[in-house]
């Protein structure tokens, strides 16, 4: 409405405008070169804006035509870098894709269309990359880093290529440059963490690691876990030849991260070396509460050496109160009264756990067995059935396992990257490496059956029962009888060599039987082991 009112008011200001030098037309003579010319004002007014129109349009006539080269190599560098773009786009798809093909035609398309673009070198690197040419997509990274706008991602690539290819030292000075340029750059700060944990350098590692925090502000809870394990990892480093030094760092460890076992522990064994009981509790009590493990366990038991069995065994009591129940605590107090000869007691806490035992359940069950009644036959039924049991759980990094506690992990230098678990669990159940059940013996034919006589159930020559005899190979459509007393399991044969251990010169008639009738079964199995 605003518009309309407008253009009325100016149209009408104009009509007023005309009628007004109507009414009043004037003249304008001009005297040009002997010439006179005699007109009216609204005709020279005419005549000037013509001759000005026309100035205007043969004006832009000659510009078009000196500016029509130009206009012409413009257009031209134009639809060359759109048809380089569009090569750098498909050529980029096709390297998502894997197309070997695509990608190397596209990528020298795009290279002869747009050279000056960054994706370009992009392109290039990544098709080298696709093809395996590692030092073509090295030299197209180095391009990229000799630029300013692509020096970053030439950066990467560079230290990408060198990781690659094992040279963890030029990694580090890519690394390091790219942080110096950008100091808020991710995974530069993180790169410089990792080589120089990889390097032992923790001093290095605890100022990377400040240096980050700084610059991108990471969460609060990941900072003082890393800094924990650093903290942890310089402490071990100097438990050898400065504990004071290592008692402190431990200790700063442990209250920055409590389920932090490694800490914990080391700070419990300095701090009870020093004398200082009441905070080693007090550590190993809160680690114990935010992680069980073991380690924690026998270090809480041993805060006084001077104590005796007992003592220890009802320390390790009080730490397994809480949390209750635990497999840890189980374990810890089966342990503890073993070194106590509580046989009672080691029993009853292993009692809930033999129903399907751990490794170390079974260990423990077969030294209960040896120390409370002396049984070699049942300890070495226990030791064969730890061969076979579950995996307990073990420090374990990307399917490596340890026997102690590491602050990176040797397969790709991450660190924290160690846990507490069963190896493998997440895979599922593996099977175990002996088979539970035989399997099928080939059958030997001979000319006529064969018997072996055995030896004397009870050891001597002349008062024990006749020898018995029983077939060399038994004949697998007529199985053997069962024993005639009392079953049992047949025995497993352990992968690795077990010493040959008779167990005691007399035995009860019951068990010989037992081994006569089952040492057929076992031979079997060592054959099978052999073939």
């Amino acid at each position: 409405m605003i518009r309309v009112v407008a253009f009325l008011v100016i149209a009408g200001l104009m009509a007023l405008g005309a009628v007004w030098f109507a009414d009043r037309p004037g003249e304008v003579s001009i005297t040009w070169l002997g010439y006179r010319i005699d007109t009216s004002i609204m005709v020279s007014a005419a005549a000037v804006l013509a001759v000005a129109l026309l100035a205007i349009m043969l004006w832009s006539l000659v510009r078009l035509v000196l500016r029509s080269p130009g206009q012409m190599a413009a257009a031209l560098r134009d639809r060359r870098r759109q048809k380089g773009n569009d090569a750098i786009s498909r050529g980029l798809v096709a390297v998502g894709a894997g197309d070997m093909r695509a990608a190397r035609r596209l990528a020298a398309t795009a290279e002869k269309n747009a050279p000056a673009e960054p994706l370009a070198l992009l392109l290039r690197a990544q098709t080298a990359q696709l093809g395996g040419d590692r030092s073509a997509a090295e030299a197209a990274f180095r391009a990229m880093a000799e630029r300013p706008d692509t020096r970053l991602l030439g950066l990467r690539g560079l230290s990408v290529e060198a990781q690659r290819r094992n040279d963890l030292g030029a990694a580090y000075a890519f690394a390091e440059e790219a942080a110096k340029d950008a100091p808020t750059l991710a995974w530069a700060g993180q790169a410089v963490l990792e080589f120089r944990c990889a390097a032992g350098d923790w001093d290095g590692a605890l100022a990377a690691l400040e240096s980050n925090r700084k610059t991108r502000g990471p969460d609060r809870a990941v900072y003082r876990r890393q800094r924990a394990v650093l903290l942890t990892a310089r402490a071990l480093a100097a438990e050898e030849n400065d504990r004071d030094a290592a008692r402190s760092l431990a200790t700063e460890a442990a209250k920055l991260a409590p389920d932090l076992v490694p800490a914990a522990a080391l700070a419990g064994r300095l701090l009870a070396e020093k004398g200082d009981m009441r905070k080693a509790r007090r550590i190993l009590e809160n680690g114990w509460k935010a992680s069980p493990h073991p380690d924690l366990a026998e270090t809480y038991a041993h805060l006084r050496l001077a104590d005796s069995a007992r003592d220890r065994l009802a320390r390790v009591q009080r730490l397994a109160r809480e949390p209750a129940g635990h497999v840890e605590g189980t374990l810890a107090v089966a342990r503890a009264a073993l070194d106590a000869r509580e046989f009672t007691i080691a029993r009853n806490a292993l009692a809930p756990l033999i129903a399907a035992p751990t490794q170390r359940v079974a260990m423990l069950m077969a030294e209960l067995e040896r120390l409370e009644h002396g049984d070699e036959g049942r300890a070495r039924e226990w030791m064969a059935r730890a061969l076979n049991a579950a995996r307990d759980p073990a420090w374990t990094s990307d399917n490596f396992v340890s026997d102690r506690w590491l602050p990176i992990s040797p397969l790709n230098g991450r660190l924290d990257a160690f846990r507490w678990k069963v190896p493998l669990a997440e895979l599922g159940r593996m099977r175990p490496l002996v088979q539970s059940e035989p399997e099928p013996e080939p059958v030997l034919i001979e000319a006529e059956p064969r018997e072996v006589a055995l030896p004397p159930l009870n050891g001597s020559a002349d008062g024990g029962p006749a020898a018995e005899s029983i077939p060399a190979e038994p004949v697998p459509s007529e199985p053997a009888p069962p024993p005639a007393k009392r079953a049992m399991p047949l025995p497993v044969v352990p992968l690795a060599h077990v010493p040959d251990d008779p167990g005691p010169e007399s035995e009860p008639v019951e068990d010989a039987e037992l081994e006569a009738a089952s040492r057929p079964v076992a031979w079997q199995r060592i054959r099978q082991l052999f073939r």
